[in-house]
């Protein structure tokens, strides 16, 4: 079995994010890729980072536990104004790669509405620099983000079909999972001359 952590990227308490990281973990453990206490959920909105980086916060000791402990990694970023969630992106400010460094991850974008893109395009560019979290190719964009996921069972087309995504790449994940962990342990993470990313 794998460990897995998912990044709900709101700032918001009980936000769609938080609600699309729980589903995916469900269906994790459904899949039979990892178990309930092998998939934990960083939940920015339920328990948030100060903006100012604090490493020493009982919020970010207990995130960090929950990265290190992965295998690989499922941030769920929603879209606001256009952009990726201030938490998220001050997530990444957190982050370093003795939490994330080589780790495979999943990106997944949600909208309220036919949007979602952009911050899976800013997070590909901006959030695996320093922390080395390596992005698969493969992505979910969760767009009309209300209607979809709410019941066990799918209510509408869309549901169905970005449930069927979810599956396909959180297997693909799972697959990456397991390969990259003899690289892991091969890389010299410890070179203080390449403390961080170019």
């Amino acid at each position: 079995m794998l460990n897995f952590a998912l990044v709900a990227g709101s700032g918001r308490p009980n936000s769609q994010s938080g609600k699309v990281a729980r589903y995916l973990r469900q269906r994790l453990i459904d899949l039979g890729l990892s178990s309930e206490e092998q998939t934990s959920i960083v939940d920015l909105g339920q328990e948030p980072l100060a903006q100012w980086p604090d490493p020493q916060s009982a919020a970010w000791i207990a995130h960090a536990a929950k990265l290190q402990a992965a295998d690989a990694v499922v941030i769920v970023a929603p879209e606001w104004h256009g952009m990726a969630a201030p938490a998220v992106k001050n997530f990444f400010v957190y982050a370093s790669k003795a939490e994330l460094g080589h780790k495979p991850g999943l990106l997944v974008g949600v909208s309220s509405g036919i949007g979602g893109a952009y911050p899976i395009s800013e997070l590909r560019a901006s959030g695996y620099k320093n922390c080395r979290l390596g992005y698969l190719p493969e992505h979910l964009i969760v767009r009309h983000v209300e209607k979809v996921l709410n019941t066990p069972e799918a209510e509408s087309e869309d549901d169905r079909r970005i449930r069927a995504r979810a599956d396909y790449a959180l297997d693909i994940l799972g697959k990456y999972a397991e390969a990259l962990k003899p690289v892991r342990a091969a890389i010299d993470m410890e070179n203080p001359a390449f403390a961080t990313g170019m």
